[in-house]
């Protein structure tokens, strides 16, 4: 059975919906997305990433009235005309349909171009790396400097997680300067002596919405936080390692180029963070 899809006002069969060619998203990649998981039928962390789309609108001057409260319709809708009880609902907002291709934003007034679709994903609150571990290699992070912003400008995360298949490993984490940035696709954590370490915000990380949760869940249950840059042999010689990201939440990290963390396996505080986190994403689940 086909997908029901929204695009701009209406809900069609994911073979009925089309974009025009010279859609701003498509030709110059001017849009941005957000990414929510879906447990149990409900929405996981709904206020957060509705907050950060406004924030990356904002930052990229694309006009959407679209509220809140119509967005969670939206959702709710996809999830009840779909039948999904586990998986994601992908959003994305382009600039429109700029009339033909130029560098200028098109004129004031231009309606932005709104899509939403669901991904079915079984087991994805029981996915079997998480008790297994993943391997991660480190890239140089060549990307603009505005990562807060969630656009859809992906093609270097799409290379370097290429990059990680063809080495035989799961992921990459991007360095610069030195320092860990973040992964190819998540916010990524280190564990010393008991101590959970990661990068402090700014332009050069996406402000993760799972990352902000764990981190508010971890304080509440007396974990102590350092958020501070660290390196490739720090991450190596850590206790443990972890990322967070909407669709994966928390997934222990066991290898960093090629050496092992800590004991090779996944470690008791990222086990036991990521069944904090699902406990508590589901009770606060709409």
């Amino acid at each position: 059975m086909s997908r029901i899809v929204y695009l701009n006002g209406q809900y069609l069969p994911e073979e009925e919906a089309s974009v025009s060619i010279f859609d701003r998203g498509f030709v110059m990649g001017d849009a941005v997305y957000e990414v929510t998981s879906i447990l149990d039928g409900k929405i996981l962390e709904f206020e957060g990433h509705i907050a950060r789309l406004n924030r990356s609108l904002s930052e990229l001057e694309i006009t959407c009235d679209i509220t809140p409260e119509e967005w969670l319709e939206i959702h709710r809708e996809l999830i009840a005309r779909n039948d999904l009880v586990e998986g994601m609902i992908y959003l994305q907002v382009s600039r429109g349909n700029a009339g033909d291709r130029d560098f200028h934003y098109p004129p004031a007034g231009t309606p932005p171009t709104v899509v939403l679709y669901t991904q079915s994903k079984p087991g994805l609150a029981d996915d079997p790396k998480a008790k297994k571990g993943i391997t991660v290699i480190s890239v140089p992070d060549l990307r603009w400097h505005r990562r807060d912003i969630k656009t859809v400008q992906l093609l270097y995360a799409s290379m370097v997680k290429m990059a990680a298949e063809k080495a035989g490993k799961n992921d990459a984490w991007f360095v610069e300067d030195g320092f860990v940035t973040e992964g190819s696709s998540n916010n990524v954590y280190i564990i010393k002596n008991g101590k959970i370490i990661t990068r402090q915000l700014s332009n050069d990380i996406l402000h993760g919405i799972t990352r902000a949760s764990l981190l508010k869940y971890a304080a509440e249950s007396q974990m102590e936080i350092e958020e501070r840059l660290f390196t490739i042999e720090e991450a190596q010689g850590a206790d443990e390692a972890f990322y967070t990201s909407a669709s994966a939440f928390v997934m222990p990290v066991v290898e960093v180029d090629g050496v092992a963390v800590g004991s090779g396996k996944p470690g008791p505080v990222a086990t036991r963070l990521r069944e904090i986190y699902l406990e508590e994403s589901r009770k606060a689940a709409i």
